[in-house]
């Protein structure tokens, strides 16, 4: 199987897609599969612009509406997770995962699905320490504050994907793992990046998370971006153990290192994205310790015996089929000869794929529910002070659409 995996998508789809179809006749080959590492920008209308975390004068409607519309199909079965610049409102519609358009998924907060017999697990978002133990309170529409903090890594997502234990092929996230310099030549990268010393030589460059769930997990590959820079790592876990092969790549610029082709054993085809047996039965296990405030999860109640919980989800997906439900609009799509004109609804509606995911899983709706309901969870969320945040983790970058104080420079 040969997978395409593109670093920040920055809504620019028609290029990227572009760029590959151009590869498979240039190379006589063929595409099976398309990975994003984040800021997919998955934004339909001119209402989920003001969910998007860039200055407003950077705010464009860019490609991805054309594949919403139907007016455009993605070439390729695409899988995409979040990063620090996307359209909040419509990705928390699909937080547990789903068709975000035609042929383009989206793995949720925090995901795991099979492509073929390929599993293929990501976590979306980037890691900020006084947002991790907070639940999931932003809704939309979002303000200054939590137009940020929507996106930012919590806990609980990442306790979910601690709970796997099957070997997983591909992980995604968006930031680099803390400390991923250290298996790669990181002088080179200084040379590049001179901003990035201070950070890597504090062991401070990337997502505390996303180390621990390296650790965890071993995939065989692990993909990110956010840095706008190409960066190649091996993590040998352990004396003998397995080994990750690390690969960071750019945005979609002319020039830049945003492509890479790596081929991966696997079944023959033809591959769909299907359900991850064990992903669902961790989530419906962890489902009612959900934060829904800003008050941390607890985890105390939660029952991680497996097995009998694999053996119902197991019985479920034989009742039904494992794909994930068809793709579904939910908002009138941008029409630019209306371009100015504000027509799309501001209402942000439950999600067709969502609603049919709960009801496999007999779960109840939740992500709709009052931000500000009394929670009597035991562990205090970790406020950041000031009107803004302390955002003192930010790093530098040298793109001049991330400069700017309106929002943050985390790329």
């Amino acid at each position: 199987m040969k997978i395409a995996i593109e670093g920040c998508m920055h809504g620019d789809l028609d290029n990227v897609y572009k760029t590959l179809q151009h590869l498979e006749k240039s190379q006589n080959t063929k595409i099976d599969l398309l990975l994003c590492c984040g800021d997919f920008q998955a934004v339909r209308n001119q209402n989920d612009l003001k969910s998007l975390a860039v200055p407003e004068r950077y705010r464009a409607m860019n490609s991805f509406w054309k594949y919403y519309s139907g007016l455009e199909v993605a070439p390729y079965p695409t899988i995409f997770i979040g990063g620090n610049h996307e359209a909040s409102n419509y990705l928390w519609e699909l937080y547990y995962g789903g068709w975000a358009a035609p042929n383009i998924y989206f793995l949720g907060a925090a995901g795991v699905v099979k492509f073929g017999n390929v599993r293929i697990g990501g976590l979306s978002g980037i890691y900020k320490h006084f947002d991790y133990k907070s639940g999931h309170y932003e809704r939309p529409p979002y303000d200054r504050n939590t137009i940020k903090s929507a996106y930012h890594v919590r806990e609980y997502d990442v306790r979910k994907l601690m709970q796997v234990e099957e070997p997983i092929d591909i992980f995604l996230s968006h930031d680099w793992p803390v400390r991923i310099t250290d298996h790669g030549d990181w002088e080179e990268l200084v040379r590049n990046k001179p901003f990035f010393r201070e950070e890597i030589e504090g062991k401070r460059l990337g997502s505390k998370a996303a180390a621990q769930l390296l650790e965890k997990l071993k995939p065989q590959f692990w993909f990110s971006a956010h840095l706008h820079c190409k960066f190649a790592a091996l993590v040998q876990h352990g004396e003998g153990g397995p080994v990750t092969k690390f690969l960071a790549l750019d945005k979609c610029l002319p020039g830049r290192d945003f492509l890479q082709v790596v081929e991966i054993e696997s079944e023959a085809g033809p591959y769909e994205i299907q359900y991850d047996e064990e992903w669902l039965a961790i989530t419906r296990m962890f489902n009612n310790a959900f934060p829904l405030t800003r008050k941390g999860a607890d985890f105390r109640g939660v029952n991680l015996e497996m097995e009998d919980c694999r053996k119902w989800v197991r019985s479920k997906l034989q009742e039904r089929d494992c794909k994930p439900s068809e793709f579904v609009r939910t908002v009138p799509c941008y029409d630019p000869s209306q371009a100015g004109v504000e027509g799309a609804s501001a209402v942000n509606p439950r999600n067709p794929q969502t609603e049919y995911l709960l009801r496999l899983l007999e779960l109840p709706y939740l992500l709709d529910r009052n931000p500000e309901a009394k929670d009597m969870s035991p562990y205090p969320s970790l406020i950041p002070s000031g009107p803004g945040g302390n955002y003192s983790e930010d790093i530098p970058i040298d793109d001049v659409d991330d400069d700017d104080d309106e929002v943050e420079s985390e790329t």
